[in-house]
């Protein structure tokens, strides 16, 4: 059993009671969307039109959310649905990042990352999604495309379909049928400082105002009327991350190096070398867990670990090159020398 949505884009008429109803079902916060409809006008008046496509988690059968989250609380059930646990998530935000799609959000109420999880609790029932029930003219279908008689496998099977993105290799389980190529790919619109209305004044010639303000603007060509917002995933914590973690690496990487050529400075190398090395990657960590959403679960990545995720990887390396420093320390105070696979290793 594989679960999946088509879209039929000839019938949706941009009501958004889909999204709608979705927040209603999830009782979703203002300002963030598991799914919402996107607008685009194309040509020129009179010979306008605009087209509307509904926007979501494309429940990928190949999903990267789920190969980058650290805790596993993103993950594929057996019946296909891309599904969340909040109570393992973190708040690191590389799911955000890691989806093609922009379908992950974080909750502002509960710091944690969501989504589409094709209303999980409706399907386990034997109910349809909020959003197929509410639909007025039944754009969306959903249903199981792996069997033959189901309505959304004969609509892949029988009919024209296009999907987002499929150069990411994702495999998405939602179709869309009949849709406008500009509303899959984003980056073929022209680029706009402002919505298409928002600063016309009665009178003003709307493409003249455009052309006036971007100085590119071609009548005709497809313009983004509506969408939601995709503020930027990191900020200065994140900048900074990189910058002491490339000390907190490089002291450590050079006084190998050195101790490696036969350089003797016993207490440069010995022990300002991995004292400052410490204080770096202290730092390096300190800045990665208080920019998590939900700092207090950053021991998760430890202890409910997701083998796949490279942020695991990096935990593990982290703890052990600060482990690698203290005993370059300790030999150091004690002994007054640092054996050699004790600094060969940190320089790696």
């Amino acid at each position: 059993m594989t679960y999946g949505f088509v879209i039929d884009n000839r019938k949706c008429i941009g009501c958004h009671a889909c999204s709608v109803a979705c927040k209603a079902e999830h009782d979703i916060p203002l300002g963030v969307n598991r799914t919402w409809v996107k607008a685009i006008e194309k040509g020129e008046f009179p010979n306008s039109r605009r087209f509307f496509s509904v926007l979501r988690c494309n429940h990928c059968a190949n999903a990267p959310c789920t190969a980058i989250c650290p805790t596993t609380a993103l993950f594929t059930r057996k019946d296909g649905i891309v599904d969340f646990d909040p109570d393992r998530c973190i708040g690191c935000k590389a799911c955000l990042q890691g989806c093609p799609y922009d379908a992950l959000y974080i909750d502002p109420n509960a710091n944690t990352a969501a989504k589409c999880n094709f209303c999980a609790h409706r399907v386990e029932v034997g109910l349809k999604p909020s959003c197929e029930i509410i639909c007025p003219t039944q754009a969306i279908m959903s249903g199981d495309l792996d069997d033959p008689a189901s309505q959304v496998a004969k609509i892949v099977a029988t009919q024209t379909t296009s999907v987002r993105k499929p150069e990411k290799g994702t495999k998405p389980k939602l179709f869309y049928v009949g849709v406008d190529g500009d509303l899959l790919q984003p980056t073929k619109m022209e680029p706009q400082s402002a919505h298409l209305w928002a600063d016309k004044q009665p009178g003003e010639d709307l493409y003249a105002l455009l052309r006036e303000k971007q100085g590119k603007t071609t009548p005709g060509v497809a313009r983004e009327v509506y969408d939601v917002p995709h503020p930027p995933l990191w900020g200065r914590m994140i900048a900074s991350y990189l910058w002491t973690k490339s000390i907190g690496a490089g002291t450590l990487l050079v006084a190998a190096i050195l101790l490696g050529m036969g350089y003797k400075g016993e207490s440069l190398l010995y022990i300002a070398s991995p004292v400052l090395a410490l204080i770096f990657t202290g730092l390096t960590v300190s800045l990665l867990v208080f920019d998590l959403k939900r700092p207090e679960r950053f021991f998760y990545i430890l202890i409910k670990p997701n083998p796949r995720s490279w942020l695991v990887l990096g935990g593990y390396i982290l703890t052990l090159y600060g482990f690698l420093a203290c005993l370059w320390l300790f030999f150091g105070f004690v002994k007054g020398a640092v054996p050699g696979v004790v600094f060969w290793l940190s320089a790696i």
